[in-house]
C-alpha cells in the first residue's frame, strides 16, 4: 500500500456502487466502461485492498469500499457547509437545502413551513424527495439529504432524532363506514373484515403495522398497496374501503368531513412517532439549520 492514494478515483467508485455497474456508471459520467474499471483498480492498487467485489447482478462494495465511500461522503458534506459559511461572510444567503420524506408529510410542509422559508430566503433553493422510510434513511445516511422527516424509524446509530412527535396512528373511513358513530373503544380487530389499502413494507407506517400483526396474531391482506399517500386517501374517499393514518396526513379532508379518524386501542398505534432525523456528526450548512428550525416550529406532524 502507498503512503498516499488519489483522491480524485473516488468519485469512480461512487458512482460504480451508486449506479450498481460500471456500465452504468460509464453512461451516467460520459466515459468508458474500461476507464472506469481502471480508476477502480488504481485505487485498489494504491489502498492495497479490493474496495469493490464483482456479482452476477452488478457490484458491491468491500468492507474496505464501505470505509471509502464514507470518507468520500463525508468530505463532500463538509465541502458543502464550508461553501455556505463563506457565503454567509459574504453577506449573502444563497445556498440548497436537501430534504427527503415520507410522502404523508408533503402537505403539512408545503403549508407552513416551506412557504414561510421561501418568502425569508429567496435566495436558497430547497430539493424534496419523498421516498419509503428506508429509503429516507438511506439518503440522510449517504449525505444525499441534509435533512430527513419520517414515521418511527428503526434504530440507527447514523441517524440522530432532532425532534419527535407522538402521532397516533387511526383508521381512516368514509362517511358511510359501518363502524362510524359507534361507541368505542374500537380494536385492530374490528377493521380487518373490511377492504384495506395500505403502503409497502419500506413505509414506516406498513413497519408499524407488521408489528400489531405480531402482537395481535393476525394477518392483514389488503386489496389494495401503494406507495402512494394520494391514492390510500382516494381509495376511502371513494368508500372501498378503510386505511390506517396519522391524522395530520388527512388533515384537510378531516376538516372538509370527506373523511373521518376512528381511534384505535393499541399501544403500538398509541405511540407512533414521526421523527425529524439528521445524519449524526453532520454539521449542518446555515439553510438546513433555519429549515430544521422552521420545520420544528411550524409543522403539524411534528407539535
Amino acid at each position: 500500500m502507498h503512503d498516499k492514494f488519489n483522491e480524485g478515483r473516488i468519485p469512480y467508485l461512487f458512482e460504480c456502487v451508486r449506479h450498481g455497474t460500471m456500465r452504468a456508471a460509464a453512461d451516467a459520467l460520459n466515459l468508458a466502461p474500461s476507464a472506469i474499471s481502471r480508476q477502480v483498480a488504481l485505487l485498489e492498487e494504491e489502498v492495497g485492498l479490493p474496495l469493490i467485489e464483482r456479482h452476477t447482478r452488478g457490484v458491491k462494495p468491500t468492507e474496505a469500499g464501505t470505509l471509502m465511500l464514507e470518507y468520500f461522503r463525508e468530505q463532500r458534506s463538509h465541502r458543502d457547509d464550508l461553501l455556505s459559511l463563506l457565503e454567509e461572510l459574504r453577506g449573502l444567503r444563497r445556498g440548497t437545502v436537501r430534504v427527503a420524506l415520507g410522502e404523508g408529510f408533503v402537505s403539512d410542509l408545503m403549508a407552513g413551513p416551506l412557504t414561510q422559508f421561501g418568502s425569508d430566503y429567496r435566495d436558497i433553493s430547497v430539493i424534496l424527495d419523498v421516498g419509503g422510510t428506508n429509503e429516507v434513511m438511506r439518503r440522510v445516511i449517504e449525505d444525499e439529504a441534509e435533512i430527513g422527516l419520517i414515521l418511527n424509524p428503526p434504530p440507527d446509530a447514523k441517524i440522530v432524532s432532532r425532534t419527535v412527535s407522538k402521532q397516533a396512528i387511526h383508521a381512516i373511513v368514509g362517511p358511510d363506514f359501518p363502524l362510524l358513530g359507534k361507541k368505542g373503544p374500537f380494536r385492530f380487530a374490528d377493521f380487518l373484515p373490511y377492504p384495506l389499502a395500505l403502503n409497502h413494507p419500506t413505509f414506516g407506517l406498513r413497519q408499524i403495522l407488521q408489528l400489531v400483526e405480531q402482537t395481535e396474531k393476525v394477518k392483514l391482506d389488503p386489496i389494495l398497496t401503494t406507495n402512494s399517500f394520494y391514492i390510500l386517501r382516494q381509495f376511502v374517499r371513494l368508500q372501498l374501503g378503510v386505511t390506517f393514518l396519522p391524522t395530520f396526513v388527512v388533515s384537510s379532508e378531516l376538516e372538509e368531513g370527506e373523511l373521518f379518524a376512528i381511534p384505535i386501542a393499541h399501544p403500538i398505534l398509541e405511540n407512533a412517532e414521526a421523527h425529524l432525523i439528521t445524519r449524526t456528526g453532520r454539521k449542518l450548512s446555515i439553510g438546513a439549520n433555519k429549515m430544521l428550525q422552521y420545520m420544528s416550529s411550524q409543522m403539524l406532524s411534528l407539535r
